[in-house]
This record gives C-alpha cells, sequence and structure tokens, in this order.
C-alpha cells in the first residue's frame, strides 16, 4: 500500500473511532447536562482534526494554526459555517433532550446523528490534508 494509502487508511480509522466516540457519548441519558456534553464533544472534534494533520504532515498543529486553517478551509467562518457547526451542536443538544424521554430507540437516533455530524466534518478535513499533502505544499503552522 502506497504511503498516501496507510495515511488515508489511518485517517478514516482515526474519524471512525472519534465518530463512534462522539455517538457513544452522545447515546446514555443525562437530563439537563446536554450542552456541556457538546462542548466535550467539540473538543473531541478539535482532537480529531488535529490527530488527522498528524497522520498527513507528522507535526501537531496548534489551536491558532488550526482555527486559521478552518476558516480558511471554510469550515469555520465567523458568520456562516461557523454558526451552522455551533447551530448543528445545539440541534443534537435540543435533539438529545427530548429523546432522553423516548427511552432506548431515541438514544440510538441522537448517538447516529451525532456520529454523523463528527464523521461528516472528519471527512471534509481529511479531504483537505489529503490534497495538502498530495500536492505538498503543508499549511505553515503558526
Amino acid at each position: 500500500m502506497s504511503n498516501f494509502g496507510n495515511k488515508r487508511l489511518e485517517a478514516v480509522l482515526a474519524i471512525a473511532t472519534y465518530s463512534i466516540g462522539s455517538g457513544t457519548a452522545s447515546a446514555a441519558p443525562a437530563p439537563g447536562g446536554e450542552i456541556p456534553r457538546q462542548l466535550i464533544l467539540t473538543a473531541s472534534d478539535i482532537l480529531m482534526y488535529v490527530s488527522i494533520w498528524k497522520i498527513y504532515f507528522h507535526e501537531d498543529l496548534s489551536a491558532q494554526g488550526l482555527v486559521e486553517i478552518l476558516v480558511q478551509l471554510g469550515l469555520v467562518t465567523v458568520s456562516a459555517t461557523g454558526t451552522a457547526y455551533i447551530v448543528s451542536k445545539t440541534s443534537t443538544a435540543i435533539l438529545k433532550e427530548i429523546t432522553n424521554w423516548t427511552g432506548p430507540l431515541g438514544w440510538g437516533v441522537t448517538a447516529a446523528i451525532a456520529g454523523s455530524l463528527s464523521g461528516l466534518f472528519g471527512v471534509v478535513w481529511a479531504f483537505y490534508c489529503d490534497r495538502l499533502a498530495s500536492e505538498g505544499k503543508p499549511q505553515p503552522i503558526s
């Protein structure tokens, strides 16, 4: 398997791991405790981005460097996508509060949604890192 093939496989495994973790963490009921949980899940997403970056470039990504790259990529902007990310996390928290009352079926739905959102953001980030690495242009880190 080529070097890029190995990196892609590692990135897929990292995304799957973080997505399953997000889904699992979202599944358990915690009435009234969803906003703090969503903050933890957001921190997990950031760790996923840093892990994928390290897979491709073998260097740590600073928080400032991550924010700058996410802004350039369009995953995080002050008005558009950043708001969408926050709305997705808030929506998941609200949905989770509602499904706490529906039992295990609702918990499973919430877990699937939370895991899918984390996975989607991870896939976009991995595609970006893969493109940078294949062009031989690693992003400068601040």
